[in-house]
């Protein structure tokens, strides 16, 4: 008796994690070149949510789903400047160890009315719950204070946005967002995570890469800068002073 509760007892968490409900999201470009004549993107990303039993829960509490799309981290420096004498100074900066170069979020609904402050701070739901990482001891204040500067600068550049209610879920069970990449956008890794909200509690998240990266003549001299930069900057230099000549011939022919 007491080996068949114990049995029962270790089984619990299991059955319990299998009663989970499962997200199957998908993106519609999993890779992205960039030309010369990049204006942007529209990403869609859709998906299913896969019930125990093939069911949605039953009750008055509705299902939502919050995507996140987040692009490399990145070390930062945040300058402020103040008016001094009439001429605007550098007057502070802090660095940021790692923070988002792209950050965008879709939801259902409005994410305060989701979940709780907490939540998001845990799962970075929302530009309120980004992590961005001071490096420096400097007081709350002044992070608070030059974290709002970040997070305006990168939302007037189009890198920031939330969108709320931009997902729209169909029967409870398939969901679909656009969330647009703007021309702006850095190169690299992205991730796209998406996350099933009920009752204010995160019940299931899933994650598809995204990968934005140049194409063409960008993508050979980006590659040369980051593999020769001794090379680049020599050859650039050297191109610099040759059109310069030249330029300076045609001028005095004329």
């Amino acid at each position: 008796m007491r080996r068949g509760a114990l049995a029962l007892a270790l089984a619990a968490p299991l059955l319990t994690a299998q009663a989970k409900p499962v997200l199957v999201p998908d993106v519609s470009q999993r890779n992205i070149d960039i030309a010369y004549s990049f204006t942007g993107a529209e990403l869609l990303l859709f998906g299913a949510i896969l019930y125990p039993g093939g069911r949605s829960p039953e009750g008055n509490a509705p299902t939502d789903v919050v995507i996140v799309v987040k692009g490399p981290t990145q070390s930062i420096v945040i300058r402020e400047k103040e008016k001094v004498a009439g001429i605007w100074v550098n007057a502070g900066r802090l660095r940021y160890r790692s923070a988002p170069s792209f950050y965008a979020v879709a939801s259902s609904r409005p994410l305060d009315r989701l979940v709780d402050a907490r939540t998001r701070a845990i799962y970075e739901l929302g530009l309120d719950g980004l992590q961005l990482s001071p490096a420096s001891a400097a007081p709350s204040a002044v992070q608070d204070r030059f974290t709002r500067g970040l997070v305006d600068l990168r939302r007037r550049a189009g890198l920031f946005y939330e969108a709320p209610g931009a997902v729209e879920i169909t029967d409870g069970v398939l969901y679909r967002a656009r969330v647009s990449i703007p021309a702006r956008v850095p190169v690299g890794r992205f991730t796209a995570e998406t996350f099933l909200i009920r009752d204010g509690r995160v019940l299931a998240a899933a994650v598809r890469d995204i990968d934005i990266r140049k194409s063409g003549f960008e993508r050979f001299v980006a590659q040369a800068a980051d593999r020769h930069a001794i090379l680049y900057g020599l050859f650039a230099v050297a191109l610099s002073v040759l059109l310069g000549w030249g330029a300076g011939r045609i001028a005095a022919r004329t």
